[in-house]
């Protein structure tokens, strides 16, 4: 028996998070809806007419990846996480976060000097989250940060699509992906965001060389990957990449494919605030269901149900006790 449900791997950054207008988008020049990286200067910058416009929402640790980590650890799954953070406070705020969730790490003591890397995320009144992300010290991830006999002794690698956009830590996802597959463990891997397929899909598609046993993605996402413009072509290009996968469609549900047969998720009506981490705790809920006795589309039942109540209050997560309730509501 496996001792982790799940490895991830992916960025660590702290979310600091605001509730903003339209308006500060089109003052300040941010494309809406998207993730864009800053240099350390432009995000002090913004850090600041954040602050002194809206003040601060929310921190907590994030990424993708982490996120769906998060998620899955407290619904009960068993899971290691991969990333790399500085030796300054805002680092030593993101592994407390990790380990007093239970998630084991590779993280310790013997960190580098830097910056952790911190996460803008600004919400409109139409609950849409737009990133705009300085990565600091984890854009120096690398494959030195994997620690292998952790991911040998899961269930499933996955891996963050942000991690595209940088050569080392693209070459340490592709790593991870080639060392869980010599040892019989199952891949997983998101998209992450539209613009990760929209401007690096080279890179995706080298990080998903050889195909995953599990995909994840939004259905813009898919469509943009694939070059179509229906679900029904973009479902027919992922089949290729993916021997499963599941797709989200916000307020429309999911669809998710087991191999043989799609199932189509239905959504749990919530009134959104926040879609900050909504995919990512969906994947979270779905990995720990599938590792745990449930098929897709009981998985797809309860992902879909603790995403939907992710949306509806602030920040990338719930609170622990939540999702052990949102699994005894389910009977799951």
């Amino acid at each position: 028996m496996a001792q982790y449900h799940v490895y991830g791997i992916g960025n660590a950054l702290v979310d600091k998070e605001f509730e903003v207008s339209d308006a500060f988008f089109a003052e300040n020049g941010i494309e809406k809806g998207q993730m864009t990286l800053l240099d350390q200067a432009q995000q002090e910058s913004l850090l600041t007419k954040l602050m002194d416009q809206f003040g601060l929402k929310n921190r907590a640790g994030g990424g993708s990846a982490a996120n769906t980590i998060f998620a899955a650890q407290y619904l009960g799954a068993k899971t290691f996480y991969s990333c790399n953070v500085a030796n300054d406070e805002t680092g030593d705020f993101f592994i407390k976060d990790l380990t007093s969730a239970g998630i084991d790490t590779n993280l310790g003591d013997d960190r580098e000097d830097g910056t952790t890397g911190k996460c803008m995320v600004m919400i409109t009144p139409d609950a849409e989250r737009t990133m705009n992300t300085y990565l600091g010290i984890t854009a120096d991830l690398n494959h030195e940060h994997i620690t292998p006999d952790a991911l040998h002794q899961s269930e499933y690698a996955y891996i963050e699509g942000y991690l595209v956009t940088n050569d080392g830590a693209r070459d340490a996802a592709i790593k991870c992906k080639r060392l869980a597959e010599e040892k019989g463990v199952k891949t997983a891997m998101t998209f992450s965001d539209p613009a990760m397929v929209q401007f690096f899909k080279d890179g995706i598609t080298e990080m998903l060389d050889g195909g995953v046993d599990l995909l994840f993605c939004n259905e813009q996402e898919a469509k943009l990957y694939a070059g179509v413009e229906s679900l029904e072509d973009a479902k027919q290009a992922i089949s290729k990449l993916a021997k499963t996968y599941a797709i989200t469609r916000g307020a429309k549900g999911a669809l998710v494919f087991d191999g043989q047969q799609e199932h189509i998720i239905e959504p749990f009506a919530a009134k959104a605030v926040d879609s900050n981490g909504a995919g990512d705790n969906f994947a979270g809920a779905f990995l720990y269901g599938i590792t745990n006795g449930l098929d897709f589309a009981q998985a797809g039942k309860l992902a879909s149900r603790i995403s939907s109540q992710v949306v509806s209050q602030f920040g990338p997560r719930l609170r622990a006790e939540q999702y052990a309730e949102i699994k005894a509501e389910l009977n799951l």
